[in-house]
């Protein structure tokens, strides 16, 4: 069978039982009827974000709405483990991309936090448009559950008082000193924090307070990386360990 189209429903609208119907506007609503010209009776995919997903029969459609009646319906539990990165607040030219790449790798969470040698500061609250690369991102790549996402305020204070939610911590820190490569086994076990600098990197004493806070020193490799590529690298190393482990 052909890979059905995906949309996005939020968790307030997800129907209760087979048969319940649901009602598609917005953005997602004119996707559906104005680009993909999606017909009454055929038949699409959608989800909600935290681990539910479905298929769904077109009941009616017009150009921004859509109504649908639920066929079948899946819930997917809520991994135990899982990584999330807290990424030194940057420049946004590279942002939208690790995004992405964050559901597509299939990451647990993305936290922003300022660092000594960052530019700016982040918001209070992720901006709705960092949500809205998720939600693409995952009907693309058909992920069922988005990663959580927040912003620390408090600076390094914030993000160490934040890790006490985890079981393990690593900090990826390009120093000569530190020799412990992270490796996909390091990642695959419980609840695991990598904090990865800005551009510009650690300040030295940004990261002896982490060291001293429980985080142990990895190397990304022998290559000084760009922040968002030592992100994505990160992922990738988490999904292998956890696919090698299952």
């Amino acid at each position: 069978m052909a890979r059905l189209n995906s949309f996005f429903l939020p968790v307030d609208q997800w129907p209760a039982n087979c048969g319940g119907t649901v009602i598609l506007t917005g953005p997602e609503a004119r996707h559906m009827g104005t680009i993909l010209r999606t017909e009454r009776n055929q038949m699409v995919r959608l989800f909600d974000g935290q681990g539910r997903d479905g298929l769904f029969k077109v009941l009616d459609i017009a150009k921004n709405r859509a109504e649908l009646e639920a066929v079948e319906l899946a819930e997917h539990p809520e991994p135990e483990g899982g990584l999330t990165l807290a990424i030194g607040w940057g420049k946004s030219k590279r942002r939208d991309y690790l995004l992405e790449k964050a559901v597509e790798l299939q990451g647990r969470g993305i936290v922003f936090w300022r660092a000594v040698r960052s530019q700016g500061t982040p918001p209070d609250d992720p901006k709705a448009t960092w949500n809205e690369k998720f939600i693409q991102a995952a009907k693309q790549c058909g992920a069922v559950r988005l990663p959580d996402l927040e912003t620390v305020p408090g600076g390094l204070d914030g993000l160490i008082s934040r890790a006490g939610n985890f079981d393990n911590l690593y900090l990826a820190w390009e120093a000569e000193e530190v020799t412990v490569p992270l490796s996909p086994s390091m990642l695959s076990k419980g609840r695991t924090l990598v904090v990865i600098g800005p551009e510009g990197g650690f300040d030295f004493a940004e990261a002896d307070r982490l060291i001293k806070a429980g985080f142990v020193p990895v190397t990304l490799g022998p290559s000084i990386l760009r922040w968002e590529t030592a992100a994505v690298y990160c992922l990738s190393l988490a999904l292998f360990g956890e696919q090698d482990r299952s």
